[in-house]
């Protein structure tokens, strides 16, 4: 979804293009926070990005990555870091889940009645 100003306007749990580049502003907007917060993760290393024509790109993933980060600061009061680490065990337990779910469906077993 594009506004009139050709900025993505993302809204929550709204699926987002994985072709899609957002500007360090966009990011910002679309987490609610100051561009400076964007800045900081990227300096410490917490969220990826590319530097297209001298202007940092981030990725759809990088995304959804940062809303959880400043959902997780924001809630639990967390360090950045605390923040990302547990960032990191929430993708990898839905990349595990997946992987799960790809095994079951490619053997024909499902999961263990309980």
């Amino acid at each position: 979804m594009t506004t009139a100003h050709n900025t993505p306007n993302v809204q929550p749990g709204e699926l987002l293009d994985d072709t899609a580049l957002f500007s360090l502003e966009d990011l910002a907007r679309i987490c609610h926070v100051a561009p400076g917060w964007v800045s900081e993760r990227l300096e410490a290393g917490l969220l990826q990005a590319d530097s297209l024509g001298g202007h940092w790109r981030f990725a759809s993933a990088t995304v959804v990555r940062a809303r959880r980060l400043a959902q997780l600061e924001t809630t639990f009061d967390a360090d950045p870091e605390l923040a990302a680490l547990t960032a990191d065990l929430i993708e990898e337990v839905a990349q595990l889940r997946q992987r799960l779910q790809h095994l079951e469906a490619a053997t024909g077993h499902g999961p263990m009645p309980g």
